[in-house]
């Protein structure tokens, strides 16, 4: 994956929005304000450090290689993932999506509610005659 198509999926997510706080050269994917994704896009190799469930850090550190602790953000909370190839495109994306979910569900549910997140939706439930 380059640096592109990390941008498109990041920019594809409802109400996501790139910013630049820190430098010129480093984006920030944010959604309700809050941040989902950090990259340099430009950077070989590239990395971005995404959110990710605590209780799955581990095991997805130990499990890949090309995950490890986020350099200036919490290590129980954030990994850095190395996007050299050694993981399928797809799991990337569902390490985005993780994480833009965790940071939607921590939202007010108004915004929630704004962005139209799934997460809030009542479980359908069928109903046995």
């Amino acid at each position: 994956m380059d640096g592109d198509a990390l941008k498109a999926i990041c920019e594809s997510m409802p109400g996501a929005s790139e910013e630049f706080p820190f430098s010129i050269g480093t984006s920030v994917f944010k959604v309700g304000g809050k941040m989902f994704a950090l990259t340099r896009l430009d950077d070989e190799p590239l990395l971005v450090s995404l959110k990710c469930d605590p209780d799955l850090v581990p095991q997805l550190r130990a499990a890949h290689a090309a995950i490890g602790p986020a350099k200036y953000l919490s290590k129980r909370h954030w990994n850095t993932v190395t996007l050299d190839g050694s993981l399928p495109d797809e799991m990337v994306r569902e390490l985005i999506e993780d994480s833009y979910d965790l940071v939607v569900s921590a939202l007010p549910r108004a915004k929630r509610a704004a962005l139209g997140w799934p997460g809030d939706a009542p479980a359908s439930s069928a109903s046995s005659s």
